[in-house]
C-alpha cells in the first residue's frame, strides 16, 4: 500500500518539481581514467580471461571473478567478463519488478518515481564508484533501456536492496550473524558466520558469485554477492577487516543517498581496523536502517555498526568475546528509538537473537564445521519444531548465500547451493593476492571444504521443495473465486510442512473467500497452535478467526 501512496504522491510533485534534471543528465568524468577495452578470451564453457583477470565457474557451481585495474577499468573487465550473466540477472531483477506491477500505466508512474527519489543518489556516491559503475553498465542489455539509461540503471540497482526496504520495509532479508573469539572458539581466533537472507526467487540465486577485487588504490579484498554488484553484501579484505550487513527497521525516506553496500564497500577497500571503518561509515549518507557486522585481524574484535538516516551507533561489547546480529539495534544510541523498540517486541529478530544465544551455549568452543551447523540450524527454541522456512529460525531455507570468515588466517568459507546447505568452499586470501594462484590456476583451497548438509538428501528436504512449489497454487486458488482445490491436495499439500503455521493460514484463507466458514475457523485455529513468525501476522489469523467466527454466528 505504501508503495502506491508514493507513486501517486510523485505524480503530484512531478508537476512542481524540475529537480530531476541534473540527475538525469550526470555521467561521470571517465576521460582521466586508462582504459584498455576487454577483448575476452574463452578457454572453454565456463572458463573467460582478459589479460590476468578471470572469470570461472567451479564445480560446486560458484562463479568466482577476479579483477583489477582503476575504477574504469574494473567497470569494463566485470562487465566484460559477465556480461550475459549480468544480463540474465538483470532480467531475473526486473521481471521481478513486472510480476508486482503489471499495469503499464502504474510502470509509467513507477519509472517517474524512480526517477525523482533517485535525483539525489549520484551526489552521494563516490566519484571512483560512479566511474565503475559506468564502465560496467555498458555491459547491459538494451532490453531494458526505457526503464533508464544504462549507468542510471546501474545506479538504481545498486540501491533495490535499499529502496525495497525503505518503501515497504520489505524483510526479504531478515539475516543472522555472529562473531566469536578467545574462549568462544577453539583456537582462540576471530571467527564470523553469517546467513544473507536476501530472496528474490531461486533463480536469481542461482548464479551466486564470488569476487576477487584488486583495485588500483586500496586494500585488495573478496565479496559475495550476484552478476552485476559492485556493492558488498558479504566480504572480507587482505588486512583481514570483514563486513556484513543486516537489515534494521527503517521509516520511510523522501529521497535516496548513499546505498548501504557502497559504504561496506568502501570500507572493505580502505579500512585496515575497526576504528578505520567506522570513520568511514560515519562520512556516509546512507537511506536506510542498517547494521555493518564489522571484524577485524588487527584488533581481533568485532563490533556493530548501526546507521539510518537520522542516527549513528556502535555496539561494542564489554567483558565479553562473543557479538550477535539479527534486525535490531542494540547500541546506546537506540536505546529510546521507538520504531527499534516496536521491531525487537513484534518481529522474529529477538527470537533468533535468543536461539543464538541457545546454540552457543551447546557448542562452547566453535571451529568452522560448527560455525556452519549453526548457521544451518532449523529448529526453533529449546529445539522445538516450528516447520521448514520459518523466519524464526536461523536457517530460513532461502538464503542467498552463507559465509564464514577467519581474518586472522585470511581464510573464507562460502556456501553452496541450494541455500547454505551445499559444500562451503574454502577461500585463502594470501594465496589468492599473490603470485601462487597465478600459478596453480585455481582459486579454492579444496582440502578445507565444508561438507554438504545431509538434510539436503533427505526426504523432508525433497518435501520442502514441492511445498514451495505448491505454495504458488494455494496463493492463485486464494485470489481466484473460480479456482477449486482438490480436498486430496490440500491434505498432501500441509503434509509437505506439517508444523508450519502459514501452510494452516493459507487454507484457511482459501476456505475463507470460498465461504466455507466452518473448514475456516478449523484451520485457523490450527495456525494459532504453531510457532507464528510475527505479531502482526499472528493479529491477523486472530483478525480471520473471529471474522470466521461471526459469519457462523449470523
Amino acid at each position: 500500500m505504501k508503495i502506491k501512496i508514493f507513486i501517486y504522491a510523485f505524480f503530484v510533485l512531478n508537476l512542481v518539481s524540475c529537480g530531476t534534471r541534473k540527475s538525469v543528465k550526470h555521467i561521470p568524468d571517465v576521460k582521466q581514467y586508462l582504459l584498455e577495452i576487454p577483448k575476452v578470451q574463452k578457454i572453454n564453457d565456463s572458463t573467460f580471461s582478459f589479460n590476468q583477470n578471470y572469470l570461472t565457474k567451479n564445480k560446486q557451481q560458484l562463479w568466482e571473478l577476479y579483477i583489477k585495474g582503476n575504477p574504469l577499468q574494473l567497470g569494463y573487465n566485470n562487465g566484460a567478463l559477465m556480461q550475459p550473466l549480468m544480463q540474465k540477472q538483470e532480467e531475473i531483477f526486473f521481471s521481478k519488478v513486472e510480476t508486482f506491477v503489471p499495469s503499464k500505466f502504474k510502470q509509467n508512474l513507477l519509472r517517474g518515481f524512480l526517477k525523482w527519489y533517485n535525483r539525489k543518489m549520484y551526489l552521494n556516491i563516490k566519484e571512483d564508484d560512479q566511474v565503475e559503475l559506468y564502465g560496467l553498465s555498458q555491459y547491459s542489455s538494451d532490453k531494458y533501456d526505457f526503464i533508464a539509461p544504462k549507468f542510471r540503471r546501474a545506479m538504481y540497482l545498486h540501491g533495490a536492496h535499499d529502496i525495497g526496504h525503505a518503501m515497504q520495509d520489505l524483510m526479504v532479508v531478515g539475516c543472522t550473524s555472529l562473531a566469536v573469539w578467545n574462549e568462544n572458539t577453539e583456537d582462540g581466533d576471530l571467527l564470523i558466520g553469517r546467513n544473507f537472507d536476501f530472496y528474490v526467487g531461486d533463480e536469481f540465486a542461482k548464479n551466486k558469485l564470488v569476487e576477487f577485487v584488486e583495485p588500483e588504490t586500496g586494500i585488495p579484498y573478496l565479496s559475495v554477492s550476484w552478476p552485476g554488484m559492485i556493492g558488498v553484501v558479504s566480504g572480507m579484505n587482505k588486512e583481514g577487516i570483514t563486513v556484513t550487513i543486516n537489515a534494521g527497521k527503517s521509516k520511510i525516506p523522501l529521497t535516496a543517498k548513499t546505498p548501504i553496500s557502497l559504504v561496506t564497500r568502501e570500507i572493505l577497500q580502505y579500512a585496515r581496523n575497526i576504528d578505520e571503518a567506522i570513520a568511514i561509515a560515519k562520512k556516509r549518507k546512507v537511506f536506510v536502517s542498517e547494521s555493518i557486522l564489522v571484524g577485524s585481524a588487527n584488533d581481533k574484535n568485532a563490533v556493530i555498526i548501526e546507521v539510518s538516516p537520522d542516527n549513528f551507533g556502535v555496539y561494542k561489547v564489554e567483558n565479553s568475546s562473543k557479538v550477535f546480529c539479527t534486525n535490531h539495534f542494540q547500541s546506546e544510541a537506540y536505546k529510546d528509538d521507538k520504531r527499534n523498540q516496536k521491531h525487537i517486541n513484534e518481529s522474529h529478530s529477538e527470537y533468533r537473537y535468543e536461539k543464538l544465544q541457545e546454540l552457543l551455549q551447546e557448542n562452547k568452543k566453535l571451529n568452522p564445521e560448527k560455525m556452519a551447523s549453526i548457521l544451518r540450524d532449523r529448529s526453533g527454541l529449546e529445539d522445538k519444531s516450528i516447520g521448514y522456512g520459518n523466519e524464526k529460525a536461523i536457517n530460513q531455507l532461502l538464503a542467498h548465500h552463507a559465509v564464514i570468515f577467519s581474518p586472522e588466517k585470511r581464510l573464507v568459507w562460502v556456501s553452496s547451493n541450494p541455500y547454505q546447505l551445499g559444500e562451503f568452499v574454502c577461500y585463502d586470501l594470501n594465496e589468492i593476492f599473490s603470485d601462487k594462484r597465478l600459478a596453480n590456476g585455481e582459486f579454492s583451497k579444496s582440502k578445507l571444504n565444508i561438507a554438504k548438509d545431509p538434510f539436503v538428501d533427505s526426504p523432508e528436504f525433497k518435501d520442502y521443495e514441492d511445498y514451495k512449489k505448491k505454495s504458488s497454487q494455494i496463493d492463485a486458488a486464494i485470489n481466484d473465486q473460480n479456482r477449486v482445490l482438490a480436498q486430496d491436495f490440500i491434505i498432501h499439500y500441509q503434509s509437505l510442512n506439517p508444523d508450519l503455521w502459514l501452510v494452516y493460514y493459507q487454507i484457511g484463507k482459501y476456505y475463507f473467500n470460498k465461504k466455507e466458514y466452518s473448514n475456516a475457523k478449523i484451520e485457523f485455529e490450527k495456525a494459532l497452535t504453531k510457532e507464528i513468525t510475527t505479531v502482526p501476522d499472528r493479529k491477523n489469523v486472530e483478525e480471520y478467526l473471529n471474522k470466521a467466527l461471526k459469519k457462523l454466528n449470523n
